[in-house]
């Protein structure tokens, strides 16, 4: 199954890594291989999370406050936000249409 990932949601992934890594050096490739275990579970498994909002499913990450918001779009899945969970949490709903 085909992955993709929100300009804006690549942008928060990789800006993500950068803090982890600059809090401790390897921590950011950590997180990094965390979310892409999780995205290998999302794209084996798309129906499996937990509904959100409408079609968007929400997948927690292990060791990380993080979740991933993503949709399931005719067999493709589509990243939405790699969002940290201490945020608005309607931030990322404007990506929805983009």
């Amino acid at each position: 199954m085909n992955c993709s990932f929100h300009p804006e949601a690549e942008t928060e992934f990789l800006e993500a890594i950068d803090y982890y890594e600059s809090c401790r050096i390897g921590l950011g490739c950590e997180f990094s291989l965390e979310v892409y275990s999780a995205i290998e579970l999302i794209r084996a498994h798309p129906k499996t999370w937990p509904v959100l909002d409408g079609e968007i499913r929400r997948f927690l990450v292990s060791r990380f406050p993080h979740g991933i918001l993503y949709a399931d779009d005719q067999g493709s899945i589509r990243i939405l936000a790699i969002m940290h969970l201490h945020r608005d949490p309607d931030y990322w709903k404007h990506r929805v249409r983009s």
